[in-house]
């Protein structure tokens, strides 16, 4: 008689299964500016291994591709190859059995593809294109290119006032971007080959927080320049404390009545209270920076035109963001109850908080303002509070934390439902939201599309209903101007200036459409960067701060540590803080963490970070 066995995994099987998880982690961890050729050919190995070489264009195909990508590594490599690769990866894409093969032959044609100029340069120059240009991860994922590193080490050292001056020497937001700054810088960090990133957001709040006020540098030599800045955002604030720092005169126009922009009017205060962002704000103001608020550009009565700015001024940058709302385009849109995310939000940001008690939100959308909204509106006292989204919660694009936050506070994520109609009654008012049922289709950028379901529409009961669904520019007063606008945004170089308008330059939302904080500060600084340069000079912001040497000691495995939250029965109730700060001990263990990319490593060979600009 014969007996069967539980199946147990095997030891070989088991180190696999870890070799995997290592692989995930260096896959995460990999940095910018590494070799598309030799990625692409340690991807197609990979693969190679997981064929079951029963198919003739696995079993043989893959390996002559490999063998061809190995002639381009090893410099042996024609043009000619690079036809013979092609058309290789294009019969095993077309013809393999299964999707090993064929995935593995459309990613060789992606790279090839997307990649060229990199392959030839194998060929030509039996070199990488890219040679050094691996630069510190964290600080090259980072749009304002703050010397990360560098910050983390004084904090360890808890020198808090010299950290934070060593990120305004890079970004003057240091307090916004230590609350809400969304960190990109963590993509790749390489402390995710041993076990988590670094919090390197949390060590940016550890620093505010344990800094106090710290003073802005000493302004240069005045230069009789003067610069408009349009626009009191980000942006514009970054351009106009690096210009004022170098010497010029900056004079900051603003439509509202105060300052900050979309930190102000687009992030709610239980994430960005405003007596914070005020620290920032008022650390730019007091290098002498002028402002004019409630000050529109435009033609029309009590407004500036674009032409006087250009007329009285060296230069114009304009930095206006995003705050006209995109429309749903459905029935019942107009009626009493429905209000957009930039009306919200705008209203918050002037203190001028909603009173939804007794009522039933609805918010449309699966961004970080959709979270927003429905995180204040739950603050406002609202009943009950679904945010519905056509896609499923996975495909939203806000943060994994924002939506379990707003989970946690109680509000209903309703998924896969697309807004059909909105109900009013007799007097035109919100009864209800219709929507549409969908099921998950095709990938298309990225995101699996919502498809008709075939399910009948659903009616949801509500009485507010909010639009979160993107924001727009007012370009309107610039292309009056002459100016180039292209679908609702300024065209701009890459560098800022506006071709074929002397003397105006362009960046942040205006220019690249809806975009983060960090993202509109780095283009305010290559903007004061740009402008100076225009102007007739070159200044070069130093910084004399004495970074830490990197402490020799081995690194432990060791976990992340999170930032924490006031409990959600508490913090739903009120617009204070809600994230709580890292512990002294908390952030020295976390800075303890930083494998010091900028000495160590690909960092070596940068000579260090840049320590001016």
């Amino acid at each position: 008689m014969s007996r069967l066995s539980i199946k147990q995994e095997s030891r070989a099987q088991t180190v696999v299964e870890g070799l995997y998880k290592d692989m995930e982690r260096r896959i995460s961890a990999s940095p910018s500016g590494i070799c598309p050729v030799d990625t692409t050919s340690a991807f197609l190995k990979m693969c190679m291994t997981q064929s079951c070489g029963k198919c003739t264009p696995c079993r043989v195909g893959l390996f002559q591709l490999d063998q061809l990508m190995d002639m381009v590594l090893d410099g042996t490599a024609t043009v000619d190859t690079l036809h013979i690769i092609h058309t290789t990866a294009t019969a095993i894409a077309n013809s393999a059995d299964c999707a090993i093969g064929a995935e593995a032959g459309k990613m060789v044609l992606r790279s090839l593809d997307g990649c060229y100029d990199d392959y030839m340069a194998h060929i030509k120059s039996q070199s990488c294109k890219a040679k050094l240009d691996m630069s510190i991860p964290c600080v090259a994922n980072c749009p304002a290119d703050v010397d990360i590193p560098g910050y983390i080490a004084l904090v360890g050292e808890k020198r808090y006032a010299d950290a934070v001056r060593l990120i305004r020497k890079d970004n003057p937001f240091p307090v916004a971007c230590a609350l809400i700054c969304e960190h990109p810088c963590e993509a790749r960090c390489r402390r995710t080959l041993m076990d988590a990133p670094i919090n390197i957001r949390g060590m940016k709040r550890a620093a505010i927080d344990g800094a106090g006020i710290v003073p802005p540098p000493e302004r240069m030599a005045v230069t009789g320049k003067e610069v408009a800045v349009i626009g009191g955002g980000p942006s514009g604030l970054t351009a106009a404390y690096y210009l004022q720092l170098m010497g010029h005169q900056v004079t900051v126009f603003e439509q509202r009545s105060s300052l900050g922009g979309m930190l102000r009017y687009g992030i709610p205060a239980y994430r960005l209270p405003r007596e914070m962002l005020q620290q920032d704000i008022d650390c730019i103001l007091s290098l002498g920076v002028k402002v004019q608020l409630n000050t529109r550009i435009g033609t029309g009565a009590g407004e500036i035109s674009m032409e006087e700015r250009q007329e009285r001024y060296n230069a114009v940058y304009s930095s206006i963001g995003a705050h006209k709302d995109k429309k749903l385009d459905v029935e019942g849109e107009e009626a009493e109850g429905v209000m957009s995310a930039v009306e919200l939000l705008g209203k918050i940001g002037d203190n001028c908080y909603p009173d939804f008690r007794g009522k039933r939100v609805c918010v449309i959308g699966g961004g970080n303002v959709a979270m927003d909204c429905t995180r204040s509106a739950i603050r406002a006292g609202a009943d009950k509070v679904m945010c519905v989204y056509r896609r499923r919660i996975e495909d939203m694009t806000a943060l994994p934390e924002e939506i379990q936050g707003a989970q946690a506070e109680g509000a209903e994520i309703v998924e896969l439902h697309a807004p059909l109609r909105i109900e009013t009654d007799s007097s035109n008012k919100v009864t209800a939201l219709w929507t549409d049922p969908k099921q998950i289709g095709i990938i298309k950028g990225g995101r699996p599309s919502p498809v008709d379901s075939g399910k009948e529409p659903e009616r949801i009961p509500c009485d507010i209903i909010i639009v979160a669904i993107g924001q727009a520019i007012d370009a309107d007063p610039f292309a009056e101007a002459g100016m180039p606008v292209n679908r609702g945004t300024i065209k701009a170089a890459l560098w800022t200036a506006i071709e074929g308008v002397e003397g105006v330059f362009a960046g942040g939302d205006c220019v690249t459409g809806p975009a983060t904080a960090i993202r509109a500060i780095a283009a305010g600084k290559v903007a004061a960067a740009n402008i100076d340069n225009y102007l007739g000079y070159n200044h070069t912001i130093t910084l004399n701060v004495d970074i830490p040497e990197p402490n020799l000691k081995d690194r432990d495995y060791c976990g992340r540590i999170n930032m924490e939250e006031r409990p959600a029965d508490e913090r739903k109730h009120d617009f204070k803080l809600m994230e709580l700060p890292l512990t002294e001990k908390a952030a020295c263990q976390e800075a303890g963490r930083c494998l010091r990319c900028d000495h160590f490593g690909c960092g070596i060979f940068k000579g260090g970070r840049k320590q001016e600009w």
